[in-house]
């Protein structure tokens, strides 16, 4: 069966050959992190998140830092019998919640397996956004907290570094269908239901940022914002550098301008220390 699932359109007939995603049609997983503590802290809570990293990905980030999975075809197949059965353990555990993480070019297995099994526990949906909107809509019965990544704005920044002209098309639709179906619901303090959007924030480009962040605060009801300063240089972009604290404040202080709520990152977390073993 061709492969159409995400924007990239590739067409790919992933039984025999991998979309541009660079897998196939089978589930693969490649790294399964138990009480993980990296995440905002209504998806974290107090024992952590079972991360799932899903192998591959339908954008071509040039300064990915999970490059290993993302691109390198690490990772362990699953059939839909496997992958349920790996959420009934999980569901045994101590995490608070189960995550997936870059899990978009996978939407017809993952819903196949929440459709015969839905964990008990907390599904969050990590994704670069890269989608279309009736993926979310099947998405969402299963989903309790969307997590969506808003990168770009400009098209021809997430064409130069994702290869993506038309990310923020997409994003900003995927963003606006998972505000719309999963309105933040809290219970003793801690997220039950909603969206958190995330946005890192890239050297030289904070203009961009300025812009995401407009967007989200015209065109979203109570948001809740994650912003990030991680950005970690790996040698691969021209003139690459970390996040300067001028450039930090500056989208700070549009975040306190705009009245907006939500997570802020330490300029520290800058470092190859926060990047799982893969």
């Amino acid at each position: 069966m061709k492969c159409f699932s995400c924007p990239r359109k590739c067409g790919a007939n992933r039984s025999i050959c991998t979309g541009l995603c660079g897998e196939e049609d089978k589930l693969r997983i490649a790294k399964i992190l138990h009480n993980f503590m990296w995440e905002e802290p209504p998806i974290s809570r107090t024992k952590g998140s079972c991360a799932i990293f899903f192998s591959g990905c339908n954008l071509k980030c040039l300064y990915c830092q999970n490059h290993l999975i993302s691109k390198g075809g690490k990772g362990k197949q699953y059939t839909i019998e496997e992958f349920i059965d790996l959420l009934k353990e999980i569901d045994k555990t101590d995490n608070e919640t189960i995550e997936f993480i870059t899990p978009t070019h996978f939407v017809s297995q993952i819903l196949s397996a929440l459709k015969i099994y839905k964990p008990k526990k907390p599904i969050v949906y990590n994704t670069s956004s890269y989608e279309f909107e009736a993926e979310i809509e099947k998405l969402a019965p299963y989903i309790d907290i969307f997590l969506p990544d808003f990168k770009y704005f400009d098209k021809d920044l997430s064409k130069e570094l994702s290869m993506a002209g038309d990310y923020f098309e997409y994003a900003s639709k995927a963003i606006l269908k998972m505000c719309k179906l999963k309105p933040n619901i809290y219970k003793d303090d801690k997220l039950v239901q909603g969206v958190i959007i995330r946005h890192l924030v890239l050297p030289n480009h904070v203009k961009d940022s300025l812009k995401i962040l407009e967007f989200i605060k015209k065109n979203i009801d109570d948001p809740v914002v994650s912003v990030m300063s991680q950005f970690t240089p790996a040698g691969i972009l021209k003139d690459e550098r970390k996040l300067t604290s001028l450039e930090y404040k500056i989208v700070l202080s549009k975040i306190k301008e705009l009245g907006l709520k939500g997570f802020i990152q330490d300029l520290s977390s800058a470092s190859e220390n926060f990047i799982p073993d893969f």
